[in-house]
């Protein structure tokens, strides 16, 4: 076949269909318009997609009838700021690959149908067709690698000036200086008049990779599901292996932390839950009891539970505040029952339950699933080691073995260092 006829007859279609662009271009459009919903619905770039159809079919149109080589076509402006507003959106890069596919089956068929009206030879128009089919397909090709290249690079910069933004919001919440709440959450992208609870996410196998991070938030999102959240939660990486979070209440005041358990998740990944708080000042609390909860379940240096809730360990949080003085104080108040083995640490959780239950044996029994002379029995050695009846300081035994059940060999003594005194 004579390629430079065939080449002619390309650019004699080319020539034809560009005397009716207006009207391909309105039906490019319209076309991807109704075929795609996510780039119906975002009314602000719809101007800027015609755009972008105007600038790619006369660019197409240019190549094949003036055979223009692709290395020297430049992306069309119109297609790249498209793509970047795309980006901006959080639009999915799929929905921008579809509208060039849906774009180019109906470029094509506008083209062929011209062809199909040319007087050639079967042969001819059959080669033509093959040439034509080519040319907009190599075109399509070259222009979504430069769509996804534009898409890729502002996705990246928008999400870091976003991040930057978000937490400079975030840090003046938390410390509590005035903000305009309007705007806040305009940035934030999340309502702050409402009930909230604060949330620290850490991996505790973290291998400090930047996928941790995303597990990290995939397992917020799986708590806030099963806590019936009113919206999405709020998600703030501090390192590669921690992250800040929020999560929206609504107008309901309290959280159920069984919502933690029943979420499916890495069994590395624990939480510190604060407790439901309404508002900014609210949002700062819940924060500051989260980091103190995951303050208690750090201290210890055993591996931390799954979650911790600050209304469990309150006043134990409270007292890490002067660390230097909790551990003497808790030996001082347990003395031979601060011993870090087994055995008294089975006395410790007996007693402690014991004192939780108003001094109930029939509780404590039914609690931990014991005789109740076992407990009766484990309540006596318990005293014994404390050298002491538990009644004559009962509020502070309590907070003693509430702060050695949370930090264990952290504020304990070692057996052996007990047994030689």
């Amino acid at each position: 076949m004579d390629r430079p006829a065939v080449a002619e007859l390309m650019s004699e279609v080319a020539a034809a269909v560009t005397r009716r662009v207006a009207v391909v271009r309105e039906d490019v459009y319209e076309t991807i318009v109704r075929e795609i919903p996510q780039l119906r619905d975002d009314k602000p770039v719809l101007a800027l997609l015609a755009s972008s159809v105007d600038s790619n079919v006369d660019t197409c149109l240019q190549i094949m009838q003036h055979r223009i080589d692709l290395s020297a076509v430049p992306a069309p402006a119109a297609a790249v700021e498209y793509a970047r507003r795309l980006a901006q959106r959080g639009t999915p890069l799929t929905a921008l690959l579809r509208a060039y596919r849906v774009g180019h089956a109906c470029f094509t068929d506008w083209v062929l149908k011209e062809l199909a009206q040319h007087p050639a030879d079967a042969e001819m128009v059959s080669a033509a067709t093959l040439s034509m089919s080519r040319a907009v397909a190599g075109y399509i090709d070259y222009i979504s690698e430069k769509m996804v290249e534009a898409y890729g690079q502002e996705r990246e910069i928008w999400l870091r000036n976003r991040s930057a933004a978000r937490a400079a919001r975030i840090r003046d919440l938390l410390s509590g200086e005035r903000i305009d709440v309007s705007a806040a959450e305009v940035t934030l992208g999340y309502r702050l008049r409402q009930y909230h609870v604060g949330v620290v996410c850490w991996a505790g196998d973290a291998a400090g990779t930047t996928e941790e991070i995303t597990r990290l938030e995939r397992a917020i999102s799986h708590v806030a599901g099963q806590a019936a959240c009113h919206g999405d939660p709020l998600f703030l990486p501090r390192d590669e292996s921690s992250a800040w979070a929020w999560l929206p209440l609504g107008s309901r005041d309290g959280f159920d932390a069984a919502a933690v358990d029943k979420a499916e998740m890495d069994d590395d990944i624990h939480f510190a839950v604060g407790d439901a708080a309404k508002g900014t000042r609210g949002f700062r609390v819940t924060h500051q009891q989260a980091t103190a909860a995951q303050a208690v379940a750090l201290a210890s240096g055993s591996p931390a539970p799954r979650a911790v809730t600050f209304s469990q360990v309150a006043p134990v949080a409270m007292m890490l505040t002067s660390r230097e003085l909790l551990r003497p104080w808790v030996l001082g108040t347990l003395a031979g029952l601060a011993a870090d083995d087994e055995h008294h640490a089975r006395l410790r959780e007996t007693l402690l339950v014991f004192l939780e239950s108003g001094g109930s044996y029939k509780t404590t029994a039914e609690w931990l699933r014991l005789h109740k002379n076992t407990v009766q029995y484990r309540v006596r050695k318990a005293q014994e080691s404390i050298g002491r009846p538990v009644g004559e300081n009962r509020s502070d035994v309590e907070l003693a073995l509430r702060a050695s059940h949370w930090l264990g060999s952290a504020v304990l003594e070692p057996a052996t260092a007990l047994d030689a005194r």
